[in-house]
């Protein structure tokens, strides 16, 4: 008989990892994940006191992290953020903007500003981390907030659509190109998950029927459900995952 298995680590002890977006909902709650799991953890955003408040947060529980104040959409401010304070082992990017409303409502300020941070800076952030990371030898694992809209339609959502197929086209193709370097990337792709920003959702109720009828599991997601993916998909639990989505969306997207 064979000696019995270990199950691969989970740990992130030694690693750092950068989220963006970390400030608060679905970001704080993935930054928790990390830095439960021992990585030291950069919750950056705009606003430094959302993020300042998430850091103390984490490192009253008695854990590592930190704030940056950085704005995706900003290519150059970004690159020099990281610059001043990678290389970075792991990043979970949940960054993001979104504005719904019907195509043909559709104003070109609104889709170049969704389209900057969703889509433009996600991918820059990406390139900037991991040109730091092939010159330093390090391997990597890169995860962005994608969505279930990026892999079916939505009412009201073309735009953020567009931004979210996007980034599951360019997840694919920077993991083909990376995969030598060791850098894995993914993205992990939600149904609707209570937070803050999607509470007015929720008060509608046509939309929260729309809503629970299409998640088969009949509930809506919570912010701890996306945590596990996170921490997967961020070690070496996941080390044969790379250029995938992981869909936590209840079904959704089953038929």
């Amino acid at each position: 008989m064979s000696d019995m298995l270990n199950t691969p680590s989970f740990n992130l002890a030694g690693k750092k990892a950068l989220v963006p977006g970390g400030g608060g909902g679905i970001g704080f709650g993935c930054a928790c994940a990390l830095a439960e799991a021992g990585a030291e953890v950069v919750v950056a955003g705009r606003t430094k006191q959302s993020l300042d408040e998430a850091a103390q947060a984490i490192t009253k529980a008695g854990y590592q992290a930190s704030a940056l104040v950085m704005d995706i959409a900003d290519i150059d401010g970004t690159k020099a953020a990281l610059d001043e304070t990678g290389p970075y082992d792991i990043i979970v990017n949940c960054a993001g903007l979104a504005r719904h409303k019907p195509a043909l409502e559709s104003v070109k300020e609104e889709v170049e500003m969704v389209v900057g941070i969703n889509l433009t800076g996600a991918y820059m952030l990406l390139v900037n981390a991991a040109k730091q990371l092939v010159e330093a030898g390090k391997t990597g694992s890169f995860i962005t907030m994608s969505s279930q809209m990026g892999h079916v339609g939505g009412i009201d959502r073309s735009v953020y659509c567009a931004t979210k197929f996007g980034v599951e086209g360019f997840t694919k193709a920077m993991a083909i190109e990376w995969g030598p370097h060791k850098i894995r990337v993914n993205t992990i792709a939600p149904t609707f998950v209570r937070t803050a920003l999607t509470a007015p959702t929720f008060a509608n109720p046509e939309r929260a029927k729309w809503i629970l009828d299409k998640i088969k599991l009949g509930e809506v997601a919570n912010i701890e459900d996306i945590m596990g993916a996170t921490l997967y998909l961020a070690s070496d639990a996941s080390r044969m995952v790379t250029g995938t989505s992981i869909l936590v969306d209840g079904g959704w997207t089953a038929d």
